[in-house]
């Protein structure tokens, strides 16, 4: 018998020493251990999200609805910004230190009395894998009547992949990320992606790059699912406001219907719209248009084009997809001042592209780098050396964080805009410095 865990802190450094990934673990392993846990959860209507940007925001915008039909769902999401237990939302709320201990305590005793099928093969769970035992665990003692998960990576293999039984599944806009595990190119990405499609499922998705859609559209037919796209003409009329948007989505039955989004920034339409159309799917008569609305209006997901400060925004965007898409809603905010932005990324994404495009913007005065503290973090050093080529901006390095975010901030005129961009981890490290007691 391993050493007891009894808090929440030594479980989190317990979960902090497990592999991200751990390569000999098979779906079907993964299938047997959460039928080991006594298939929890499967009462749950389980809405199943992947995609490469986009996905949190879909859910967040999902459960936001349901809580305003009110009706019980939990989201499993990833990764979180500060603390572990955000990944745990039920009813909009995070999971106590108490019960994620307890969830915790669960999974890791049933580890403890593997089956013969699992003791055999030496089966050993990772980090993502463990967190979604957690999830469906806290699922199914909390009673919820829906489950909204987020893939981690890809979603064939992702471990929130082992449900079988789905109400519906969502794909959100794919792009180039993490291409060592799913493909080089577009096509091969989506069908990793599509795998977490099932017969007779409806999936909803957007149809904004042909080949995407397609080999969505293709893996639907194969396997019998039904498939539900939101083309580009079915948003319009999109008016940027300072800390709203406003749009038009077309509805069956309804026509167009407008929606507000309080997060200002243009990708953010599609998200919803996404989350609106599946909710429109499941024919739930709680889930009218009022409550829609009022549930999409409501929709907060930290992060993502969030002003954490006057005229200061923070946003996870953190491959070329994600970068292009946040210099768009850039470009439609007003600014009577200077733009000036605060960037890091780590070093195993495509960084130099999204340099060259941060830098040819043309959209900012000033360009602010600093050193992440994660281990795959790009060096100062080479961030620097990423913008220093280009010219029509003013180029700082910062060694420490916390001075970075001073200066930037302390030295903005009203009219001025700040941005910090580049990873999800900047966005928490970030998040944890306003978070952090000052005692000046």
């Amino acid at each position: 018998m391993q050493d007891q865990i009894g808090d929440y802190e030594e479980a989190v450094r317990y979960l902090d020493g497990l592999p991200k990934f751990y390569e000999k673990s098979r779906m079907e392993n993964t299938v047997r251990f959460l039928a080991h846990l006594g298939n929890p959860a499967q009462n749950c209507k389980i809405i199943h999200v992947a995609g490469t940007n986009g996905k949190g925001s879909v859910c967040a915008y999902l459960c936001s609805v349901l809580q305003e039909a009110k009706i019980s769902a939990g989201m499993f999401s990833s990764p979180h910004l500060v603390s572990l237990r955000e990944r745990f939302r039920v009813n909009g709320e995070m999971v106590t230190k108490e019960e994620f201990a307890d969830v915790f305590r669960f999974v890791r005793e049933k580890l403890e009395t593997l089956p013969q099928e699992l003791s055999q093969v030496s089966y050993r769970t990772y980090f993502n894998e463990f967190l979604f035992f957690m999830a469906m665990v806290l699922f199914e003692r909390r009673g919820l009547e829906y489950a909204v998960l987020e893939t981690g990576l890809g979603g064939r293999l992702d471990a929130t992949n082992a449900v079988s039984d789905k109400k519906l599944c969502v794909i959100t806009s794919i792009g180039y990320d993490h291409m060592e595990y799913l493909g080089d190119t577009l096509w091969q990405i989506a069908a990793e992606k599509a795998g977490i499609l099932r017969r007779g499922v409806p999936v909803v998705y957007p149809v904004r790059q042909k080949e995407v859609a397609c080999q969505i559209e293709e893996c639907a037919s194969r396997i019998g699912a039904e498939t539900i796209p939101l083309p580009k003409w079915a948003i319009k009329e999109i008016k940027i406001r300072h800390k709203t948007i406003d749009f038009s989505l077309h509805l069956n039955y309804y026509g167009y219907i407008g929606f507000t989004v309080s997060m200002p920034a243009i990708y953010q339409t599609e998200n919803a719209s996404l989350a609106v159309l599946a909710l429109t799917r499941l024919a739930d008569e709680r889930i009218t248009v009022p409550v829609l609305q009022a549930g999409i209006r409501k929709t907060v997901w930290e992060g993502r084009m969030e002003e954490i400060l006057p005229s200061v925004y923070l946003d996870g965007a953190h491959n070329i997809d994600g970068i292009r898409a946040f210099l768009e809603t850039v470009r439609s905010h007003p600014c009577g001042g200077q733009r000036k932005l605060l960037y890091s990324v780590v070093r195993d994404k495509e960084y130099r592209v999204m340099t060259e495009a941060v830098a040819l913007s043309g959209l900012f005065d000033e360009i602010g780098v600093v050193q992440l503290k994660d281990k795959r973090a790009l060096p100062l050093m080479e961030l620097e050396d990423s913008y220093r080529q280009y010219t029509g901006f003013i180029c700082r390095a910062y060694a420490d964080l916390d001075a970075a975010f001073q200066e930037l901030v302390q030295d903005k005129d009203d009219e001025d805009m700040v941005y910090i961009v580049g990873s999800l981890y900047l966005a928490g490290e970030i998040k944890a410095l306003l978070r952090r007691p000052r005692h000046d």
